[in-house]
């Protein structure tokens, strides 16, 4: 016989508080939104913990996170995951298994009901929604006995194989749908998409030539005092070079690509120092801040803090604006992101570096393409780590890396032929996207059916 329960009846909120001490290895667990459960996100040092009031967990409790629950970002928290740590945004409940089946609950979670419920318990603006505790556990629903619920699973789990082999499949066509996005860029960057071209066009001038020229346009400028003297740059050894270049190829280092000027839009690569005291209130006399938002999503529009222009004359180094390149240094590292022309001119916060490129030498596409392809991987180990923790560092950027500039030419003939191709694996993920669609669909079809009492019609 079913009956109706708030979810407070069978959910309890439990709050095992702790301070992170200094010496002790903590784990630190990460929700995934859409139903991706509970996972290890890393295991870290107390001191390099900031919030030293934490909450530990224990395996078989639910999770849900305050910010994302609408998302579908909650969980069965594994055994794994015992005694793991969490912030006061992530909330932990135990489940009261005399009136409601574990695996039943983990199925029910899935159902389009239960993301419904936590929609309608979070409240505030669009992009700051909570859940609200209160409502979500006062919610109601209608609960089998224990043995209708393991009936259900029981049928769930028969009626679902054909959804779970859509499910597999979808998993690895994206996965080979990376891999051949990767494969593309990385034919790229090593030449290969050019390699009956360079046949038909052996006396294109080398890329060798084209850094020469400039390094004589930068020690004019140097001597009319137009732009500073730099440190020398190191010599590249054979232990920095990945892979063997094409002809008229050559290796090189970020800064002998860089913009030559004293225009503090044109210079990098630089980082900033910005402070709270420094932010203000949107207005006509403020200037967008860029975060790290902003490289990750490749969105100039994101963003919510704001600078006094009175602030501008000791940050002209850290302006950016169109056509300079953003650079993730710390947590997500190595994304990039060109600001388009109509990007405002801003200030870059610490979590980036900018760029702007000798577009003389290189085109702004083929070293996006070849910093993905290449370099983001590269300085991603690198903060793994002890001598460098995030990409924060200035002279990392101009001494560690080294990359392929091809000629002139041919990087205009390799940005076509990668959109080229790019364009048909849009089309193959498109197609990806509908199936996985499709997919969702079928998996509530089926949540549905196996969790319709068959009793007393009740869908839960």
């Amino acid at each position: 016989m079913s009956r109706e329960f708030k979810i407070s009846d069978f959910l309890k909120r439990i709050k095992n508080q702790i301070i992170i001490d200094d010496s002790t290895t903590y784990k630190r667990v990460t929700i995934s939104g859409n139903h991706k459960g509970v996972s290890l996100r890393d295991e870290v040092l107390g001191s390099k913990i900031g919030t030293k009031k934490q909450f530990t967990i224990k395996g078989g409790d639910f999770i849900l996170s305050k910010i994302d629950a609408r998302n579908g970002a909650f969980g069965i928290i594994p055994e794994e995951l015992n005694k793991a740590i969490i912030t006061g945004n992530f909330w932990t409940y135990s489940v009261d298994t005399n009136l409601i089946d574990s695996e039943w609950f983990f199925y029910f979670t899935h159902s389009y009901n239960f993301i419904q419920i936590c929609i309608e318990s979070s409240t505030g603006s669009t992009h700051r929604k909570y859940l609200d505790e209160k409502v979500f556990l006062n919610h109601k629903i209608i609960l089998p006995e224990i043995e209708e619920q393991k009936e259900m699973v029981k049928r769930y789990k028969s009626s679902s194989a054909i959804s779970n082999n859509l499910t597999t499949e979808i998993k690895s066509q994206k996965k080979h749908l990376s891999n051949l996005k990767q494969s593309i860029l990385q034919e790229a960057i090593q030449g290969k998409l050019t390699a009956d071209w360079r046949k038909q066009n052996p006396n294109t001038e080398p890329a060798s030539e084209i850094l020469n020229r400039i390094k004589s346009v930068r020690a004019q400028l140097i001597k009319d005092k137009k732009i500073k003297k730099e440190k020398t740059l190191p010599e590249i050894t054979k232990d920095e070079i990945p892979f063997d270049l094409p002809t008229n190829w050559v290796w090189c280092r970020i800064p002998q690509v860089l913009a030559l000027t004293k225009d503090p839009l044109r210079r990098g690569p630089f980082g900033s120092s910005l402070k709270k005291d420094m932010f203000a209130p949107r207005s006509n006399e403020t200037s967008k801040i860029y975060e790290q938002q902003n490289a990750i999503k490749k969105d100039y529009r994101l963003g919510h803090y704001y600078i006094s222009t009175n602030k501008y004359p000791n940050l002209n180094s850290f302006l950016a604006g169109p056509g300079d390149i953003l650079i993730s240094c710390a947590g997500t590292i190595g994304e990039t992101y060109k600001l388009p022309k109509e990007a405002p001119i801003g200030i870059i916060n610490q979590a980036l570096l900018k760029i702007r490129l000798n577009n003389h030498v290189i085109l702004d596409d083929f070293f996006l393409m070849m910093f993905k392809s290449q370099l983001k991987g590269q300085v991603n180990s690198d903060a793994k780590g002890s001598a460098m923790k995030n990409m924060g560092s200035v002279k990392y950027l101009k001494n560690e890396l080294v990359f392929g500039l091809p000629p002139y030419k041919e990087q205009q003939l390799i940005i076509e032929k990668v959109k080229l191709l790019m364009q048909k694996s849009t089309a193959l993920e498109e197609e990806i996207k509908t199936s996985e669609a499709n997919a969702q669909m079928l998996m509530q079809a089926v949540l549905k059916e196996a969790f319709e009492s068959k009793q007393e019609g009740v869908v839960i």
